[in-house]
This record gives structure tokens, C-alpha cells and sequence, in this order.
């Protein structure tokens, strides 16, 4: 029996990872759940799966939920209980499952504990790569990528020597905008960035997915997760969303992993690794499929995807900048107070006119974390 602390638990990926362990009672266990404030769903969850401990981001949603819960579980609140959930209680499994920087301080808890990290908070590995990778070396943890674009390149890679990849090949959707010109790019409503053409995810991914930033995010993350450079990290149009990623390798052989659109599929795989247990929720029928179509990314058009190349060229705190920087500006634009365009925009301005520091330690990325959150909202505003 394995047990799983999920941060997160109440957005898509958290909730496709408590329908995984629904299914196999048997292997996994919920020790812990961690919410910003969607507390209703998270009683629902507290009910049916048991956890021994909860934290609730926000102070007061907490108070709410010990009036509604009693004595069911521990309740845990703010910054300080979302570390201490990671640091101090019992389990195998951690799923990162937050959107954002804030994931990053928790998964390094739980990567001194030497855990298994499920990662779907790519942001973790975009900021703060080389720290990340070098603590998992020293401890012994192990992180197996969510993303089904990582995930796909993680299956690929099992059995290979990683010298004898030649590139990654990373899969797009191309979101919603695909075909839109970049000229109707100022007139883009909140509705149409918000409806993804394949996948069912939480707000801000949706919108990083519209600006394709979170390729590029993806790309930052490839490079630290595979040890590959920015060279041998390509990126695919591929409207269908089948083929999750590739990996072409020396001799000129490509490996892909396949499924229809489902998330459940590389968390699962996450979970149980190196085993694959037996699921019906993926039946990918190709005949009905009937064509896969693939085409070069606009790096004009997206210039978000453009911008994530540049940072990881340059590195030290300016992958950083560009996540903090895109952060702000995507809720500014989720609550009406910018343009769809000016998202690449003021992303653009913070990568010019913020110090990048080389080499930087996990203080240094913090002050950068926060004097770039500062310098986006004084733009806006």
C-alpha cells in the first residue's frame, strides 16, 4: 500500500489522480490534500478518501472547513502548512499537482525526504532546474514527469541510454488559436482563450496553453528532466493531441508514445512505475482517428514560446522572471484588466529590464520570484 499526498487536490490533475486511486484501493492510500480554498470539494474528498491531514492555502477557508469537518482530520493552513504537510507527515508518493511557483518549496520538502515526486508543477523544475536535480541526486529521490508530453518522452526513454537520443520532439495542440492571426490577437476574449480544442484543464493552464507559453515552460522543464540541451528540444504542431512526444534517437529511429487525450493515463503510469497496471479508461481506436496532421510552430505569432527558448539560452533567474512575469500577467488577463496581446508583451519587458543573476541560489530565486511580481503589477497598473 502506497501513500499519496496530493497538493492541489481539487484541479484537474488532483482530481484525475484521486479517480487513479479509486480504481486500485488495493495499492494506494490518500495521506494528505492540500487546496488554495476550494473547500467544498475538498470535504467531498475528505469524506470518501480518509486523509490523515489537509492544508487550506488561504486562512480563512481553513477556519470554515475545522467548523464543517470536526475531528476527521488535521487541518493544516497558509504557506507554512503547505511545507509542513510536505516535510513532516508519512507518505511514498508526492503529487504536485499545484499551478505555479508556490509548488516549488513543498516539493523540495518532500525531495529531502527522499520521495517519489509525481510532478505536474512544472514551474518547480522551469525556476529553479539545476537546484532541483542536483537535491534529488543527493537524496535519492526520484521524480517521474505528469505531463502527458513528458511522460510520453519518459516511456520512450525506458530501456535507452540518454547519449543515444539524438532530439526530444515535443507535441502542441496549438490551443485554441491555432489558425487565428496574430493581428486578432488583441480582440481574443476571456471565453475563447479559456476553450482548449483537446484537453479539459484548470484556467491558467488554459490560458499558458493559448499563448503556447506552457510549451515552452515544457521545453525549460525537458531540458532539466532529460539533461538534453535547447538544440536537442524541438517543438511539433500536432492539432490531435495523440502523439503525446517523441524521442528521435542517433540512428535516425523515432519512438512515440500514443493514447487518446487522458490524464489519468501518465499519472497512473507516474503512480505505479515501472509497472503499468491494467485500465479501461484509454481505448484509442485508430481508424476512427482517421488522420494525424503535424506542423512547425509559428515562434512569431506565439512569441511566449519564442521568449522560453531565449531564457533557457540565457539561464541563471531568467527562467524565473519569465514564470513570475507570466503569472501576473495571466491573472491580470483572467480578471479582465489586460489584453490577451499584452501577455507576451509584459513578459517581454520584465526579461529586459530585470537583472538576470547566474548561478543563483534558492534565496536569490526567491527575491527574483518577488521583484518581478512587483515590476509586473507596477506595469499593469
Amino acid at each position: 500500500m502506497k501513500r499519496v499526498l496530493i497538493l492541489g487536490s481539487t484541479g484537474s490533475i488532483g482530481i484525475n489522480t484521486l479517480n487513479v486511486i479509486r480504481e486500485f484501493p488495493e495499492l494506494f492510500s490518500v495521506e494528505g490534500l492540500s487546496v488554495n480554498s476550494g473547500i467544498d470539494i475538498l470535504e467531498q474528498q475528505i469524506n470518501e478518501f480518509k486523509p490523515r491531514v489537509v492544508c487550506v492555502c488561504e486562512e480563512k477557508f481553513a477556519v470554515e472547513l475545522k467548523k464543517r469537518i470536526g475531528n476527521k482530520c488535521e487541518v493544516l493552513s497558509g504557506k507554512s502548512g503547505l511545507v509542513k504537510i510536505a516535510a513532516d507527515y508519512d507518505y511514498d508518493i508526492l503529487v504536485g499537482a499545484m499551478v505555479g511557483f508556490s509548488g516549488l518549496e513543498p516539493t523540495l520538502e518532500a525531495i529531502k525526504k527522499g520521495k517519489r515526486i509525481a510532478l505536474a508543477n512544472k514551474e518547480t523544475l522551469v525556476v529553479a532546474g539545476e537546484i532541483v536535480t542536483k537535491l534529488c541526486k543527493e537524496f535519492g529521490s526520484e521524480i517521474i514527469p505528469v505531463d502527458s508530453e513528458h511522460s510520453a518522452i519518459f516511456q520512450c526513454l525506458v530501456g535507452e541510454k540518454i547519449s543515444e537520443v539524438s532530439k526530444l520532439i515535443l507535441t502542441a495542440s496549438g490551443g485554441p488559436f491555432l489558425t487565428r492571426a496574430k493581428e486578432e490577437f488583441k480582440k481574443v476574449t476571456l471565453e475563447e482563450a479559456l476553450n482548449h480544442p483537446n484537453w479539459k484543464m484548470g484556467n491558467k493552464i488554459s490560458i499558458d496553453s493559448a499563448t503556447m507559453m506552457n510549451k515552452g515552460l515544457e521545453v525549460i522543464e525537458a531540458h532539466w528532466l532529460f539533461n538534453l540541451s535547447k538544440e536537442q528540444i524541438e517543438v511539433v504542431i500536432h492539432p490531435q493531441s495523440i502523439i503525446h512526444s517523441m524521442v528521435e534517437f542517433v540512428d535516425g529511429s523515432i519512438k512515440a508514445q500514443l493514447s487518446l487525450p487522458d490524464m489519468r493515463l501518465p499519472i497512473q503510469y507516474a503512480l505505479t512505475f515501472p509497472e503499468r497496471l491494467k485500465a479501461e479508461f484509454v481505448k484509442t481506436n485508430f481508424a476512427a482517428i482517421k488522420n494525424m496532421t503535424f506542423f512547425e510552430p509559428d515562434f512569431d505569432k506565439f512569441e511566449c514560446l519564442n521568449l522560453a527558448y531565449q531564457v533557457l539560452q540565457a539561464g541563471g533567474t531568467t527562467p524565473c522572471i519569465l514564470n513570475a512575469s507570466n503569472e501576473v500577467a495571466v491573472e491580470k488577463f483572467l480578471q479582465g484588466k489586460i489584453k490577451f496581446s499584452q501577455i507576451s508583451e509584459i513578459n517581454k519587458r520584465a526579461l529586459d529590464e530585470i537583472e538576470n543573476h547566474l548561478l543563483p541560489d534558492l534565496e536569490t530565486i526567491f527575491e527574483c520570484d518577488n521583484v518581478t511580481r512587483e515590476f509586473s503589477e507596477k506595469l499593469i497598473d
